[in-house]
């Protein structure tokens, strides 16, 4: 498999799901500015959403959308990384995986473009800091989302976090919980290892 990735972009959850499993995959990096791969190939041949993470399998095929990609991850490593397939646990999962898409990513990825206006920051900023709150109370008695055991949910959470606090500052003092399950997940070995060979942690 190939994992077509940008630095500490949301492709950092599916980054973070193949090393847990396991499973063998190769990098590509892209500059998502210029749609360009690192051998000066053109990305949107790749994909023409222009969008990372995009994961090519074996047989040739194409699978785009964090949330699709690491359910297939974790259904291929059988590792627990996600409930069996028409669990009831699966279905929880699955609103984990959305709810972190469409309220945290879809409100923080905007924070990112330089054109946003900046006095429209402070409303995805607010919208964002209220699905925090409601994270810091889920997590409340939980080492991880589904409760003690790792999921792919885990690492798709984590990268928002990191998107939150370590590049748009924000301060989630106030949410204990939070800052506690962001530490968890960031000493993970093979979350330490995703994060360095994206270069966003320097080696030891």
């Amino acid at each position: 498999m190939k994992l077509y990735y940008s630095p500490g972009a949301c492709s950092l959850s599916p980054h973070i799901a193949l090393l847990e499993a396991g499973l063998p995959y190769d990098l590509v990096k892209v500059d998502l500015r210029a749609k360009k791969l690192e051998n000066g190939d053109d990305f949107l041949k790749v994909n023409p959403k222009g969008q990372v993470p995009v994961l090519a399998l074996d047989s040739g095929e194409l699978v785009t959308e964090g949330p699709v990609i690491v359910q297939m991850i974790a259904d291929k490593a059988g590792k627990n990384l996600a409930p069996s397939r028409d669990s009831e646990e699966r279905y929880k999962l699955l609103e984990w995986l959305n709810y972190i898409t469409t309220e945290l990513h879809k409100n923080l990825g905007p924070m990112f473009s330089p054109l946003l206006a900046d006095d429209a920051k402070p409303f995805f900023k607010d919208r964002a800091m209220g699905k925090f709150k409601y994270l810091e109370t889920a997590l409340t008695g939980r080492d991880y989302l589904m409760g003690k055991q790792f999921t792919v949910a885990d690492g798709y959470l984590f990268t928002m976090l990191m998107w939150a606090t370590d590049r748009l500052k924000f301060d989630l003092s106030d949410m204990p919980n939070l800052l506690a399950y962001k530490a968890r997940v960031a000493a993970r070995p093979k979350v330490q290892e995703a994060m360095t060979k994206e270069g966003l942690l320097k080696a030891a």
